[in-house]
């Protein structure tokens, strides 16, 4: 198949190349081209005509919560009055042990589709249910394989249940690793240096080494870690990772909002990976993290939604925007640079291999992004009119492994009023529990 659009972002955070397109054979890009040379090299080609929008390929969200859509609106007596009480009172008690796998599969479900609307190919989810365990990746990954999505699953062990549930938690990730087919494969996980041990930690990465897997973390998403830390080992969280010594290109740290200037550059020095999520940091006040140092420092950083507000394009407008207010600088985070981490960047992340950029050999993972602006779009404008002017409603094709999951902006295969009932049928059972 020829896909000729008016705009090709073949390396994300590079100029666009204006009409030239590609030609997917199976589930790999085979050409990048100008669109006449495709269409004369290829005359027997199936062509697809994408005048007037944008090929780029898909985006990676790396670091989502699936079943967070169940807690969107949900009662509260008061709302929480910081981080630690968000955790405590709130995203522990009313929803994390609370879950059970027919609302965690309804909130898979709905969170993929929405995902496909906006573009996003691949996704690492992050699942903690202490009460849901054992089982509950497997029905996820059910889900995930029937929507198409390059998934990588994992469940946040912890010991704030009891260390029996936290090995509980472990071992649900080594199975999923293990389990791992077609676009869908496990990462190792545990919470933080809050609520799992030293043992705990080390053997989450002795795990995660035996089975050639990365390790995540949250690492600082407010206050409440950084002070723990100090006062209970006398260093902060990523000094306290490097002290065991399991801070390297292995770990993937998400959040990272109150981290010093010596954690980041032990981040790069180490190879550690980070997932910004930029508007859930903003909804728990967690604050603002240093994205711009890091970038800086040569640390590798892929964009998230947390589970909060899934439309990438809203994510990337919050990096795009946040940074330039906090740092009193328009120069900072441009939308070239915005771009590149919600695609190859987040794909490095997540160690995806030939995902994230449109060349030769790499998945034919892309979206086809509407780009008929109210001014002209070129060269020089076109990323920032993407980020500033576009959402979900805009993409109106998604392709994964070659494959078209969405096309004229419609999600095929899905029934989405009945994926919409179910969610809204979990969530109602969840906030009656």
């Amino acid at each position: 198949m020829l896909i000729l659009p008016s705009f090709l972002i073949d390396e994300p955070g590079k100029p666009p190349n204006v009409e030239w397109g590609v030609r997917v054979v199976g589930d790999q890009i085979a050409t990048v081209a100008p669109n006449a040379e495709l269409r004369r090299a290829y005359p027997d080609d199936e062509t697809w005509d994408a005048t007037g929008q944008t090929l780029s390929p898909g985006f990676v969200n790396t670091h989502t919560h699936l079943y967070g859509v169940l807690a969107h609106g949900i009662p509260l007596d008061r709302a929480p009055s910081d981080f630690w009480a968000f955790l405590k009172d709130f995203w522990w008690r009313l929803v994390e042990d609370r879950l059970d796998h027919d609302m965690i599969c309804a909130a898979t479900d709905h969170g993929c589709v929405e995902m496909l609307r906006s573009g996003v190919t691949s996704f690492y989810d992050c699942l903690e249910a202490p009460h849901a365990l054992p089982g509950c990746l497997a029905a996820q990954a059910a889900i995930v394989h029937a929507r198409g999505l390059r998934g990588i699953l994992s469940f946040e062990a912890t010991e704030r249940v009891s260390q029996a549930n936290g090995q509980l938690g472990l071992r649900e990730n080594v199975e999923c690793i293990r389990a791992a087919r077609g676009l869908v494969s496990g990462m190792m996980c545990f919470h933080t240096t809050f609520t799992c041990s030293a043992d705990f930690i080390r053997q989450a990465f002795d795990l995660a080494r035996e089975n050639n897997a990365l390790v995540h973390a949250h690492v600082s998403e407010g206050t409440h870690e950084p002070e723990y830390a100090l006062n209970h080992f006398g260093m902060r969280p990523i000094e306290y990772y490097d002290h065991l010594g399991v801070a390297c290109d292995k770990m993937l740290a998400s959040q990272c909002v109150q981290i010093s200037a010596r954690e980041i550059e032990l981040m790069a020095r180490r190879g550690v990976r980070m997932s910004h999520m930029p508007l859930s940091n903003c909804e728990v006040g967690g604050g603002i993290a240093p994205v711009p140092d890091l970038l800086t420092a040569g640390v590798t950083v892929g964009l998230g939604s947390d589970g909060y507000i899934n439309d990438f394009f809203e994510v990337m407008r919050g990096a795009f925007l946040i940074h330039k207010a906090h740092r009193q600088d328009p120069r900072v985070m441009p939308a070239n640079q915005v771009w590149y981490l919600a695609t190859e960047g987040g794909a490095r992340a997540l160690d995806l291999k030939n995902v994230g950029r449109l060349a030769p050999g790499w998945q034919a993972d892309l979206q086809l992004i509407d780009s008929q602006f109210p001014t002209p779009a070129a060269v020089h404008n076109l990323y920032d009119q993407l980020v500033l002017y576009r959402n979900h409603a805009h993409v109106r094709a998604v392709m994964i492994a070659g494959q078209t999951r969405v096309r004229d902006g419609v999600v095929l295969g899905v029934d989405e009023d009945a994926v919409r009932a179910r969610t809204r049928a979990a969530a109602s059972r969840l906030w009656a529990t």
